[in-house]
């Protein structure tokens, strides 16, 4: 089984409170999630995102690139990121 995508959509510009503007992660987020080894964990992590893009609000492009790229690598999709769509 391939592993959950970073949710980077690679746009990486830290303009809205040190969030990236394409994921909302911040970069100490960015950094926990390349240490994340297992789909578990990495599942848990885009939960957690999503829920803090409903919070910060202007994140509704993410969704659709995000689950663009699960499709292209064949990763079935986090629930929290399909319940989004």
């Amino acid at each position: 089984m391939s592993k959950t995508p970073s949710p980077c959509i690679d746009v990486c510009k830290f303009k809205r409170q040190g969030h990236c503007i394409g994921c909302s992660m911040t970069k100490p987020q960015k950094s926990l999630f390349k240490k994340l080894k297992t789909n578990k964990h990495r599942d848990a992590f885009v939960a957690m995102l999503v829920a803090q893009q409903k919070n910060l609000g202007r994140y509704s492009h993410w969704t659709p690139v995000y689950l663009r790229k699960c499709l292209k690598k064949k990763v079935k999709p986090v629930p929290a990121v399909r319940k989004a769509a």
